[in-house]
């Protein structure tokens, strides 16, 4: 009873961080004339991909390769399906046509990329798969190209606030932003020991807790930042929020933790990637047909549902 007391205060803390962090973050973005798309796919997407970084690395460390990759693709589910599902309920999510064509793809080519590494044994006629150092490595440079990209395209976009509407100062926005970023991380830390420590007392799998309890508890700082944004009418950076931690999951995360230590991969991991190509491609095809681009009321309704299915899969699948 004491952990679930401290599982709820850990979700306060975070719904809590979030709001200050997207705060700081949007304000910070329009007094330097930066657009939220920017902001959401590096600053808000980092930061709220911080728990997935410091748990991934931590697994690599202690040889636990089940929760390290879990994570990741636990993570990028959720953030998908459930993040953007509950966001598009509150507020269609409009973005531009840049993301559609360029953003989201390339978190596809991330998941794409994960896959052909994932599949030694198909590929190399290997005894088991594993991803090496050599991998971890390029996906580093991948991440190099996605920031260089992302800070080209910041110069041209600019943001459009009002100017009537007041800014907190530049100092405000940064003590915002960090104060927000520690909340996350401690709440984020404490929902997440506390969700593992009740799961395996229950006996559940490692790779089921990867992909479930800590996959969801790592990414209640995007659910909770992606809400918040969409709340605030703010789509781009509830959008890019999510895309820009897909990436940083995939490329990011997994690459320093492979780089720590090789991974080797269970038998069911082709079956999740699959999953994840699969929504990812659901995610573009819903932008490119859907009106000026964005995400809809029933679209989100369809990504809560199929959210939920992975979850009973999971669960029969043990």
């Amino acid at each position: 009873m004491f952990n679930v007391f401290l599982l709820i205060i850990g979700f306060w803390l975070l719904i809590k961080g979030a709001d200050l962090f997207v705060e700081g973050s949007a304000s910070l973005a329009k007094r330097l004339g930066v657009s939220g798309l920017v902001i959401g796919l590096t600053v808000v997407a980092f930061g709220t991909s911080a728990p997935e970084l410091l748990v991934s690395v931590l697994a690599s460390l202690k040889g636990v390769s089940e929760i390290a990759v879990g994570n990741v693709l636990g993570s990028n589910v959720a953030n998908i399906l459930l993040i953007l599902g509950v966001s598009s309920l509150i507020y269609p999510l409009a973005v531009t046509k840049g993301t559609v064509w360029k953003e989201i793809p390339f978190s596809l080519l991330a998941v794409l990329v994960l896959g052909a590494f994932a599949n030694d044994v198909f590929f190399d006629k290997a005894a088991k798969s594993v991803l090496s150092r050599v991998d971890g490595f390029i996906f580093i440079c991948f991440f190099v190209i996605f920031i260089y990209y992302v800070v080209s395209i910041a110069p041209g976009k600019r943001s459009s606030a009002s100017p009537e509407t007041p800014l907190p100062g530049t100092r405000r926005s940064l003590l915002l932003l960090g104060s927000g970023f520690g909340v996350l991380m401690f709440g984020a830390n404490l929902v997440v020991n506390k969700a593992v420590a009740i799961a395996l007392n229950l006996g559940m799998s490692r790779e089921f807790i990867g992909l479930t309890i800590v996959a969801l508890g790592t990414s209640l700082p995007e659910l909770a930042a992606s809400v918040t944004a969409a709340c605030k009418k703010s789509p781009d950076i509830a959008v890019g929020n999510v895309i820009g931690s897909n990436i940083f999951n995939i490329f990011f995360v997994l690459g320093v933790s492979a780089m720590i230590r090789p991974l080797p991969l269970g038998l069911n991991v082709n079956a999740d990637i699959l999953v994840l190509i699969a929504i990812s491609l659901l995610l573009f095809i819903f932008m490119i047909t859907g009106k000026s681009r964005r995400l809809e009321k029933w679209h989100g309704a369809v990504f809560v549902v199929l959210y939920v299915t992975y979850l009973v899969f999971l669960v029969k699948r043990g």
